[in-house]
Protein backbone atom coordinates (compact mmCIF):
# COMPACT_ATOMS: atom_id res chain seq x y z
CA UNK A 1 0.00 0.00 0.00
CA UNK A 2 2.73 2.38 1.05
CA UNK A 3 5.00 1.55 -2.03
CA UNK A 4 2.05 2.44 -4.15
CA UNK A 5 1.41 5.74 -2.96
CA UNK A 6 5.77 6.69 -2.87
CA UNK A 7 5.24 5.72 -6.39
CA UNK A 8 2.68 8.21 -7.16
CA UNK A 9 4.11 10.49 -5.52
CA UNK A 10 7.23 10.38 -7.13
CA UNK A 11 5.96 10.02 -10.28
CA UNK A 12 3.57 13.59 -9.73
CA UNK A 13 7.30 15.29 -8.22
CA UNK A 14 8.92 14.12 -11.52
CA UNK A 15 6.27 15.52 -13.53
CA UNK A 16 6.88 18.93 -12.30
CA UNK A 17 9.31 21.03 -13.91
CA UNK A 18 11.67 22.62 -11.32
CA UNK A 19 13.43 25.92 -12.44
CA UNK A 20 17.26 24.67 -12.77
CA UNK A 21 19.84 27.34 -11.54
CA UNK A 22 23.06 26.74 -9.52
CA UNK A 23 23.28 28.12 -5.68
CA UNK A 24 25.13 31.03 -5.17
CA UNK A 25 25.03 31.45 -1.41
CA UNK A 26 24.88 30.14 1.24
CA UNK A 27 23.07 31.08 4.88
CA UNK A 28 24.52 30.49 8.33
CA UNK A 29 22.79 27.88 9.05
CA UNK A 30 25.03 26.12 6.15
CA UNK A 31 27.76 27.00 6.53
CA UNK A 32 27.54 25.86 10.28
CA UNK A 33 26.83 22.26 9.09
CA UNK A 34 29.60 22.67 6.59
CA UNK A 35 32.40 23.76 9.05
CA UNK A 36 30.68 21.83 12.15
CA UNK A 37 30.49 24.83 14.41
CA UNK A 38 28.00 26.74 16.15
CA UNK A 39 26.26 29.79 15.36
CA UNK A 40 28.51 32.46 17.58
CA UNK A 41 31.46 31.23 15.66
CA UNK A 42 30.25 31.34 12.50
CA UNK A 43 29.11 34.93 12.65
CA UNK A 44 32.74 35.28 14.60
CA UNK A 45 34.10 34.12 10.77
CA UNK A 46 31.88 36.47 9.23
CA UNK A 47 32.47 39.77 10.77
CA UNK A 48 36.84 38.98 9.90
CA UNK A 49 35.57 38.97 6.52
CA UNK A 50 37.31 35.78 5.49
CA UNK A 51 35.00 35.39 2.79
CA UNK A 52 32.65 37.83 1.03
CA UNK A 53 28.85 38.14 2.87
CA UNK A 54 25.94 40.24 2.16
CA UNK A 55 23.16 41.48 4.84
CA UNK A 56 19.61 41.19 3.10
CA UNK A 57 17.32 42.49 5.17
CA UNK A 58 17.58 41.19 8.48
CA UNK A 59 19.49 37.61 7.24
CA UNK A 60 23.17 37.14 6.01
CA UNK A 61 23.83 35.23 2.93
CA UNK A 62 27.39 34.23 2.37
CA UNK A 63 28.91 34.05 -1.15
CA UNK A 64 29.31 30.12 -2.35
CA UNK A 65 32.39 30.95 -4.54
CA UNK A 66 34.43 32.95 -1.95
CA UNK A 67 33.83 30.78 1.11
CA UNK A 68 34.49 27.25 -0.99
CA UNK A 69 37.98 28.93 -2.05
CA UNK A 70 38.19 30.05 1.47
CA UNK A 71 37.46 26.82 2.87
CA UNK A 72 39.84 25.15 0.37
CA UNK A 73 42.53 28.04 1.54
CA UNK A 74 43.33 29.12 -1.82
CA UNK A 75 41.46 32.64 -0.95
Amino acid sequence: MYDEIIKKLNAQKDAQVMPMYEKRTYTVDEIQDILGISQPTAYSLIKQNLFHSIKVGRHIRIAKRSFDSWLEGSD
